[in-house]
């Protein structure tokens, strides 16, 4: 092909004056202005996924990493002694999660009213059992609405709720409808809200396994990736479930967790 039939192949796709005249163009003759409409709605939608994102970011001071969802008593018990063990045990992690906590998340997002999320804390304080992971779902819940209402300060309702509920006693502030509540306030629609709360379970449990020195970071990116089509898998057999519905689906990793304040030495709190 000669180079004026490639350059008038360029003009027919790009807005180049210079290349439809057979010419190299110089970079200040390159037109890339973008087109664009911008609508109100459209600035809303975009400033809503900035705050979607930040949501889900590790820098978010919510305590996630002071918990291994109980992958440091498997460590001490030895059911989970190689790199090869921590796929498995990530997947059934993810399965309980699935089971027994995403409905609360799912409840809490579709109607994230005050009302609705204190029927959900209440119902999910009965129905764990586990002493551990209870303190745990607590800490991480209280620590994400305070963080919430600290940056999304245009949402009134989170500013009500921790000025309303804080102190009391007949709330828990657990992290499932809390993690709910607040996706629902800033823009998730329910099936994001899910599958976001399944990609941090995943993200914490792989993050406890480099500092458990299990395996190392690129491992652990490798694992995230290969773990992904699971973890869908989990979201969509989980997915939409009143909390009727909620259950416990790996007892054993519940006892396991249970266990975790009895041993000698621990770097996590769960």
């Amino acid at each position: 092909m000669k180079v004026g039939q490639s350059i008038h192949l360029l003009s027919m796709e790009c807005d180049y004056p210079a290349l439809k005249k057979n010419k190299l163009a110089h970079p200040m003759d390159i037109d890339c202005t973008v087109k664009e409409e911008a609508t109100d709605a459209g600035s809303t939608n975009r400033h809503f996924h900035w705050s979607q994102w930040q949501l889900l970011d590790s820098i978010l001071p919510t305590g996630g990493f002071a918990h291994s969802y109980g992958l440091e008593a498997a460590m001490q018990s030895r059911m989970v002694n190689r790199p090869e063990d921590l796929g498995p045990f990530v997947v059934q992690v993810l399965e309980n999660t699935g089971s027994l906590l995403l409905p609360f998340v799912y409840c809490a997002c579709k109607s994230p009213d005050a009302a609705t999320w204190v029927k959900l804390d209440q119902l999910l304080e009965a129905t764990l059992t586990n002493e551990v992971s209870r303190k745990a779902s607590m800490s991480q819940g209280s620590a994400l609405l305070r963080v919430a209402a600290s940056v999304f300060t245009e949402i009134q309702t989170l500013q009500d709720l921790r000025q309303t509920f804080l102190g009391s006693k007949n709330l828990s502030f657990h992290h499932a409808p809390i993690f709910g509540l607040i996706c629902g306030l800033v823009g998730f629609d329910s099936e994001t809200t899910q599958r976001a709360y399944m990609f941090i379970t995943m993200r914490d449990v792989i993050s406890a396994a480099t500092r458990l020195n299990l395996i190392g970071p690129l491992a652990a990116s490798v694992l995230q990736h290969q773990v992904a089509a699971d973890a869908e898998r989990m979201v969509q057999k989980w997915r939409d479930r009143g909390v009727e519905a909620a259950m416990q689906t790996a007892p054993l990793l519940d006892a396991l967790q249970g266990c975790h304040a009895y041993m000698f030495s621990r770097l996590f709190c769960s």
